[in-house]
């Protein structure tokens, strides 16, 4: 197991279902942006190489996009459930899915044990797969669930009417840009951790290109990441490590 740490991060590679169970450190909230195994209508579509699925540009293919529903349910519940082994009560996950795996990725994180407290869309903008006589598909979905009890402690102390907004528009990284075919912008990151001051310790079983560690590395938290394809590991590392240099930022509640 290769391991790399920087100050308050400590990032693996290798299979998350593996390194999971060893892990020491309990952690408080998980954000996580799995493979979707989603991408087409047919078992041909779902089934094409990871690095050209979603865009059109050529990225280093990464494993686990190609099942189908049955699997992807049983997989999901299982990193689902090694997750709240390792989360404190009253800890949270967000992870993330498409609308073609939401029902089964909400079934999923029921299955793993976790309480189930809704959805938040992610809005990418206007311009974001446009359908000709139909409807963009300009959204994705962010499962939101609890290891039990969820407090309701406000987000401001002096202000028990300050919510934040069960929405978020951010415009997706351009394709030239991205480091990963599915890479998250940091600000959705910062925005999910805004909410609350206590998810000090974050955990990332499929962290990419390192989206979810350079958020936490910038406002001040611990992060854990585990990436399986070493290429992605690398650049999350790079980014991570530049990220943990630099001045902490101070997040306020986002209501956006």
């Amino acid at each position: 197991m290769r391991v790399e740490r920087f100050e308050n991060a400590a990032l693996y590679l290798g299979n998350c279902r593996e390194i999971l169970p060893t892990l020491k450190q309990s952690v408080n909230a998980v954000i996580t942006d799995p493979p979707y195994s989603s991408g087409g209508f047919t078992r041909g579509d779902r089934n094409r190489e990871s690095g050209k699925k979603y865009t059109q540009i050529d990225y280093t293919n990464f494993a686990g996009d190609n099942r189908d529903q049955r699997s992807f349910l049983l997989w999901c519940s299982d990193w689902l459930e090694m997750c709240l082994d390792v989360t404190v009560p009253g800890g949270v996950c967000f992870t993330f899915i498409d609308w073609r795996n939401l029902p089964v990725m909400i079934d999923a994180v029921q299955i793993g044990g976790w309480v189930y407290r809704g959805i938040i869309p992610w809005n990418k903008g206007e311009g974001t797969r446009p359908r000709q006589g139909w409807f963009r598909s300009q959204c994705e979905y962010i499962i939101a669930a609890s290891s039990g009890s969820l407090s309701v402690k406000p987000i401001c102390e002096d202000d028990i009417f300050n919510y934040g907004n069960g929405f978020f528009t951010c415009q997706t990284i351009t394709l030239t840009n991205k480091k990963h075919p599915t890479e998250k912008p940091v600000a959705l990151m910062e925005w999910l951790l805004s909410v609350r001051s206590e998810w000090t310790v974050v955990l990332d079983p499929f962290m990419g290109s390192g989206s979810t560690g350079v958020a936490c590395m910038r406002t001040g938290r611990t992060f854990i990441g585990i990436e399986k394809t070493e290429a992605y590991f690398d650049a999350a590392c790079r980014r991570i490590e530049a990220a943990s240099r630099q001045p902490i930022l101070k997040l306020e509640a986002v209501n956006a």
